[in-house]
């Protein structure tokens, strides 16, 4: 291959070395190196590969980004949120264009390299970039991880609709649909994740008894299939694979670009926290608002009581409102057995309570357990049995084990959920347990993911369902088919069809 024929914009940047392709016999990524006297980042000139590998190189298509396969890239893609798995890639794709994706994604099948989408969700320096996955659903060893931040426009914004490539994070979103007085319905509690990656699990936040997870508000998508081919999706066009990809851990299609729901913003947010020493009640208190329906957003937490000897249990209800039309607090705590003399109420800007958790993060980061391994566990459980598991659980639980994190724990209605990869429990209502742990160092973290393991098996017998980003080890096949239960076909064939070579996203575990 000659110089001159080199795809130019697939230099390395900042290194010494430029991909031209990928040598099949010794399954790696080809680099031309650059003669002697060539300064660093020169990449395009330089030495042929030698001849005896000339026969076993498959050229690496004309690309309108860059492949990255050495220095310190790779390994910076081989971690995640979690801090638990390490699975690094050969190679890191910074698309250029969706164009990009769907050629990388065709030439990874021909030569049967695994591929995934990271997200590199976050704040901040570079440095601080990453998949938000907790337990390498993301990775994607020794295959090529896609850099979602090249795919960062956010294409249109009109009355009631958005249209963003994946690699926009809900901020973003936020930030430009607020400027036109609108707002997506569902939001993640944190907001600095990528679009592309909460619809591959499903988006969950505080709208949920409303709206659903964020993938229940999504119109059309276009994916990346395992074949190469980019499909737009939608439920009147493409439905199966519209309804694979939202919520299906990535593992039928990669997503780069959506058309998302919006609705009108309110400008303001009346925040009411409730507070419960006894977990009957609460259980009772948080589906009697959910279903009366008293608060457009409504979540929950435990936490250690203030003697530390047991727990307690908040309901944090928002009311969105607009002007001066401030809602009649008294009426919002009609009829509930809450502590009466420690409900807080607070009124802030919508945007503000959009933004609640940066404080918090803030904290973490400098509290330097931001960057600590956090075995995350996420469930879903039926209501019928969420206080006996909650008891369960608590009784293993100890103040190490949530370190400065937190327990979320919530109802949502599971007629909600209208899209077949997010399994729910069979019954109405259900109840979000999240455990959301920062560690301090030292912690035993061995010992908590057996714990996970051990919570997660009860919950099963109980009725219960996951969340894909939680750090749950030794997962097997036949935990999979139980999850899915008979949906399990449908997963099964959706894999078969849109990625034949069963390249995408293989961290997930789901079809290994």
């Amino acid at each position: 291959m000659s110089k001159s024929a080199l795809p130019r914009r697939s230099v390395i940047v900042g290194t010494a070395a430029t991909v031209v392709g990928w040598n099949t016999v010794g399954r790696s990524w080809a680099v031309e190196a650059p003669a002697p006297d060539s300064a660093p980042g020169a990449g395009t000139t330089g030495t042929a590969p030698p001849a005896a590998d000339t026969a076993a190189l498959a050229a690496l298509p004309r690309l309108d980004g860059t492949l990255v396969a050495d220095g310190d890239t790779p390994a910076r893609f081989g971690g995640d949120f979690g801090h638990l798995v390490t699975a690094t890639p050969r190679a890191v794709l910074r698309p250029g264009s969706v164009r990009d994706v769907s050629t990388l994604v065709a030439f990874a099948r021909r030569h049967r390299i695994p591929v995934a989408m990271n997200g590199q969700s976050g704040t901040g320096s570079a440095a601080e970039l990453e998949s938000h996955s907790s337990y390498g659903q993301a990775g994607v060893r020794g295959g090529v991880a896609i850099d979602a931040r090249g795919l960062d426009r956010i294409i249109r914004i009109s009355p009631g609709r958005a249209v963003v490539e994946a690699g926009v994070t809900w901020a973003q979103l936020t930030d430009a649909a607020l400027a036109q007085g609108w707002m997506p319905p569902c939001l993640t509690d944190y907001l600095h994740l990528s679009v592309g990656g909460t619809l591959s699990v499903g988006g969950i936040g505080g709208g949920v008894q409303r709206h659903g997870f964020q993938v229940d508000t999504v119109e059309s998508v276009d994916v990346v299939t395992g074949t190469g081919e980019l499909v737009t999706a939608s439920a009147s066009t493409n439905r199966e694979l519209f309804e694979a990809v939202l919520g299906g851990g990535g593992q039928a299609g990669l997503i780069v670009r959506a058309t998302l729901r919006l609705v009108r913003a309110r400008e303001r947010a009346l925040v009411l926290n409730l507070f419960y020493d006894d977990l009957d009640a609460y259980l009772a208190d948080q589906k009697k608002v959910m279903l009366e329906r008293r608060f457009d957003l409504q979540v929950g937490d435990v936490s250690r009581d203030a003697a530390g000897t047991g727990w307690r249990y908040k309901v944090e209800g928002v009311v969105l409102y607009d002007g001066a039309a401030a809602p009649d607090r008294a009426k919002l705590v009609r009829g509930l057995r809450c502590v009466a003399a420690d409900t807080t109420f607070t009124d802030q800007t919508a945007r503000e309570y959009a933004y609640r958790v940066d404080a918090f993060a803030g904290f973490l980061k400098g509290a330097g357990l931001w960057s600590q391994p956090k075995p995350w566990m996420s469930l879903f459980l039926p209501a019928s049995t969420a206080g006996t598991f909650t008891r369960e659980a608590l009784a293993l639980l100890t103040p190490e084990d949530l370190g400065a994190g937190l327990l979320l724990f919530y109802p949502f209605r599971t007629d909600v959920f209208t899209r077949p990869m997010t399994v729910m429990p069979d019954e109405p209502v259900g109840f979000h347990f999240d455990l959301l742990s920062f560690p301090l160092p030292g912690a035993d973290h061995a010992a908590a993911l057996r714990r996970n393991r051990r919570l997660y098996d009860r919950a099963v017998q109980l009725g219960g369902k996951r969340y894909l980003i939680g750090a749950i080890p030794d997962v097997t096949h036949a935990d999979w088919r139980r999850h899915y239960g008979t949906r399990w076909g449908r997963v099964v064939a959706a894999k078969h069809r849109f990625d034949p070579a069963g390249i995408l996203t293989p961290g997930q575990g789901i079809h290994s």
